[in-house]
């Protein structure tokens, strides 16, 4: 089933386009070079040739995925995405958590985003999705096989799509603010701003990011709180471009009048944020067997309610994946779909 879904990114690829395919066992093959996808019938008999193996080199195989990307002349031009396969837990080379996100830091700093595809009940979620966290990619959890070529069709609408990539978002504050977190996305913090690094952008979608600021007392009237920093790469020319946008805030004595001056936009966003956080706590109490099977799934039930409210219909549906699971006992579904759930939310994406 993979290799027929991989087969089927090879028809959507044009002679434009450039691909590599690599495979991680105890070692590490590159089975085609990066090479322009002129030959598509040569390159689905490439993928004939792949076979299950005993064991899984994840940390080599980022590696050398990595090294084939980087490789193409002209590489800044490109928007440049990782498709990892896998449906087990890394059992050769560098294995552990921090290594193989390591890695994929690296990916990123070079402009490589990883989307992780995890296949069945055997690999580890947790670091599927801190990969994709990283990288700025996505993930997913395919259950079963017919599920594969709609989410490989979705992947490849969303690398064709990008318009903008290497995106970073700073805000320059005035003496007297300071930020307390940016949900989603822990800042780095220089002096007298803070950043966060973006996943790509597609055309037609939206992203979203939160932040929590304070503000020391001021007399009543309005004050820019911050000045907004967008730089991004044109997915088109790949030039450097760079956006700005004053914050403003008004003060006011009359504590009464600030609920009527929210956005409504803004307290749309925090409940989606607070569904995450939801799922968050829903899937502890599941593991340490503080919530029965019925709350965990009366939880579930009303956080899927709420997302559907919020027009987060993928995300609802994947939380009624997860009731499913729960309600008959499957757990490591439960888990893995949930995990997936959580990213996306905190991914801040809407099309």
């Amino acid at each position: 089933y993979v290799k027929r879904a991989c087969s089927h990114v090879v028809d959507l690829l044009g002679p434009d386009d450039v691909l590599s395919i690599v495979t991680f066992e105890e070692s590490v093959d590159v089975l085609m070079p990066a090479r322009r996808v002129t030959d598509r019938e040569l390159i689905k008999q490439h993928l004939t040739r792949v076979v299950p193996g005993n064991t899984t080199n994840l940390f080599d195989g980022l590696y050398a995925g990595g090294a084939q990307l980087a490789s193409v002349p002209e590489f800044g031009r490109y928007v440049t995405r990782i498709l990892l396969l896998t449906d087990g837990e890394p059992t050769a080379g560098l294995k552990d958590f921090q290594s193989i996100v390591g890695q994929v830091a690296d990916l990123k700093a070079r402009g490589i985003s990883v989307t992780a595809l995890g296949f069945g009940p055997e690999y580890n979620e947790e670091l599927m999705a801190g990969i994709a966290r990283r990288s700025g990619g996505n993930y997913y959890f395919i259950e079963r096989p017919e599920e594969i070529p709609g989410v490989f069709k979705k992947e490849m609408e969303t690398v064709l799509g990008v318009t903008a990539k290497n995106a970073q978002l700073t805000l320059a504050l005035p003496r007297g603010i300071t930020v307390r977190q940016c949900f989603g996305s822990p800042p780095s913090f220089a002096g007298r701003t803070a950043s966060i690094a973006l996943p790509d952008i597609e055309g037609g979608s939206t992203l979203t990011r939160l932040w929590e600021v304070d503000y020391e007392p001021r007399p009543a009237a309005i004050y820019r709180v911050a000045k907004a920093i967008l730089s991004y790469d044109d997915g088109a020319t790949g030039q450097r471009e760079t956006l700005t946008q004053n914050a403003t805030v008004e003060f006011v004595l009359d504590p009464s009048v600030v609920a009527s001056g929210a956005d409504p936009v803004v307290a749309q966003e925090l409940s989606v944020v607070q569904a995450g956080r939801d799922l968050e706590r829903t899937m502890m109490g599941m593991r340490t067997q503080q919530l029965s099977v019925a709350d965990v799934t009366a939880a579930l039930n009303r956080t899927q309610q709420m997302l559907t409210q919020q027009g987060r219909a993928d995300e609802a549906r994947e939380v009624g994946q997860a009731a499913a699971a729960a309600s008959r006992g499957d757990s490591e579904s439960l888990e893995k779909t949930l995990i997936g759930t959580i990213y996306h939310l905190d991914l801040g994406k809407r099309s």
